[in-house]
């Protein structure tokens, strides 16, 4: 296996891809599963009930709690904060209603950003730094702010798309060709 971790981590599970690297002082508990060719950042902290996709990158100092599942391409930058349960009390156990958190493929999380449980970030969606997401967005979308909200729509590539949020447009990225459609305020990558 062509995998990498560093000695100052605390690797519990066996089910870690090929390729994939971790680096200091991270802790993967017992039963997470990590994807092929993940970049585990220093200071990462994967619970149990998490699974992360292939290709994924998880910047320094970040926590993934139980029931969350990144699938492929996910960028998660330094510092994102997750949650999984709505209203805790340290006097009162919570465990039974954790809340499952799904970050979509190709999906981006800048730096800084929380994540609040039981929502779910679209396909290449994009969260701007220190953004605070409360409910869940839409594939392709470009959310910012506290609480977050959409102000744009963002390409595969990464790059904002010029079209209205309201209306029903098309757009081909010259990067790489893809094609978009905007239609009942959702965008479609035609394939």
């Amino acid at each position: 296996m062509n995998t990498y971790i560093n000695e100052t981590s605390l690797v519990e599970s066996k089910n870690i891809g090929n390729g994939s690297k971790i680096w200091h002082w991270t802790h993967i508990s017992k039963n997470a599963v990590i994807g092929k060719n993940c970049n585990i950042g220093q200071n990462v902290y994967i619970a149990n009930d998490v699974i992360i996709g292939d290709n994924c990158k998880i910047q320094n100092n970040v926590s993934i709690f139980d029931n969350t599942i990144f699938e492929d391409n996910v960028f998660c930058g330094p510092s994102v904060v997750f949650t999984n349960v709505t209203n805790p009390r340290s006097e009162f156990s919570r465990k039974n209603s954790y809340k499952q958190t799904i970050i979509k493929n190709g999906a981006s999380l800048g730096a800084n950003s929380t994540i609040l449980c039981g929502n779910t970030i679209g396909d290449y969606a994009f969260i701007g730094a220190g953004s605070t997401v409360t409910r869940s967005v839409k594939s392709f979308a470009l959310s910012i702010g506290i609480p977050s909200k959409q102000i744009a729509w963002f390409s595969r590539y990464g790059e904002k798309i010029p079209l209205d949020l309201n209306g029903n447009e098309f757009f081909q990225c010259k990067t790489t060709g893809d094609k978009y459609i905007l239609k009942n305020n959702e965008l479609i990558l035609e394939k």
